[in-house]
């Protein structure tokens, strides 16, 4: 009898721990200008079956719209998209309750800072509307110290959109050695050095690469393998594909995340590659609404595999769970999160019916 209990015991435990193991935290940035919000949520997401439940906000600060996690998960950090008062913020992060504690904020040196990415020692920030890249140091206890290098880009592109830089991206390298930088503005992408543990220059410019003019760069994303590099353009819809190595780009091809016959309005928007390698999705904002699919053939080729609506307005970004088995999207206008299941063989995506209702969801990040 006693043995019957110990193996029942064994037996439940496993299912605890399997359970716990399937879930992971969801953290969602929001506008907060627009419709009630607190700023920064946090969900817990089953990646077995998309079940969602809401675990803590942060208090009330202004439009976190978009947000990065450091690598031990102890830290949030995000921008605080305010025009000319815009900040960059810091708060520490409990991972079991969920809560966000905001620790410090500091200027984010450029109007409307779009993006952010860190590392253990540096907060790297994308400042659309100032067109420019700020750097920010981390003190021992996560809070950010006030901003050790600003690099302002400079020219301007052919459209309206264009009048001056926006730099809309900064993105690191596979090994962290360069700063890869989007701007909108000048139709370019930057690469910059990346050296960490400098007191100022932590940035130097390697190179930079202009495409079409009037196109737009907005988001881009590394394959799997870091040998290709797939930008996303805002203005035109076009998907231009590089070859990567070592700081350096090349183009070797472009194609459109259009539908041949779409006639409406468009804005292309967010970009990412399942966690097999074998699909990249791309959003598309305006009339359309949808996500394109293509499938990654040999030496980084991309096959169109048609438009899926994302059943929403303004699908700002959008996110795969680390299992790549859901893909979720962020509507900045309808309010609400958009659960697709994603077939991992043929990359198309199916409704779960499943939504998360919050105020002008447009950054959506999972932990590890």
């Amino acid at each position: 009898m006693k043995k019957i209990y110990l193996f029942l015991l064994l037996i439940s435990s496993s299912v605890v721990i399997y359970a716990q193991k399937n879930k992971v935290n969801l953290l969602v940035g929001t506008y907060t200008n627009s419709c009630n919000s607190r700023g920064i949520y946090v969900y817990e997401f089953d990646t077995n079956n998309a079940q969602i439940r809401l675990k803590k906000s942060s208090d009330s600060i202004v439009s976190p719209s978009y947000l990065a996690l450091s690598n031990d998960e102890k830290f949030i950090y995000a921008v605080n998209e305010n025009g000319k008062q815009s900040t960059v913020s810091s708060l520490s992060f409990d991972a079991v309750s969920g809560k966000p504690s905001l620790l410090n904020s500091v200027s984010s040196k450029g109007d409307d800072p779009c993006y952010i990415i860190n590392d253990d020692s540096n907060v790297i920030v994308a400042n659309y509307s100032g067109g420019n890249i700020s750097v920010f140091g981390k003190k021992e206890d996560g809070s950010l110290t006030d901003a050790k290098q600003v690099i302002q880009h400079y020219g301007k592109g052919v459209k309206v959109q264009q009048q001056k830089p926006h730099v809309h991206m900064v993105y690191f390298s596979p090994d962290k050695k360069y700063v890869l930088s989007n701007d909108l503005g000048t139709d370019k992408v930057y690469v910059y050095n990346y050296n960490p543990t400098a007191i100022a220059d932590v940035l130097s410019l390697k190179d930079s690469v202009s495409v079409k003019a009037g196109s737009g760069p907005r988001h881009l994303t590394f394959s799997k393998n870091g040998k290709f590099v797939y930008l996303l353009q805002e203005l035109d819809g076009s998907l231009t594909t590089f070859s990567y190595a070592d700081g350096k780009l090349t183009k070797i091809n472009e194609t459109s995340i259009l539908a041949k016959d779409y006639k409406g309005t468009f804005s292309s928007a967010d970009i990412h590659i399942s966690p097999n390698g074998k699909f990249l999705y791309a959003s598309n904002r305006g009339d359309a609404n949808n996500i394109t699919i293509f499938k990654i053939s040999g030496k980084g080729k991309l096959r169109s595999k048609g438009q899926v609506s994302t059943l929403g307005k303004g699908p700002r970004n959008f996110v795969i769970d680390p299992t790549g088995k859901f893909l979720l999207v962020a509507h900045q206008y309808t309010n609400d999160i958009v659960i697709f299941k994603i077939n991992k063989k043929r990359g198309t995506l199916t409704d779960t019916k499943k939504r998360i209702d919050l105020c002008s969801p447009v950054c959506l990040v999972f932990a590890k």
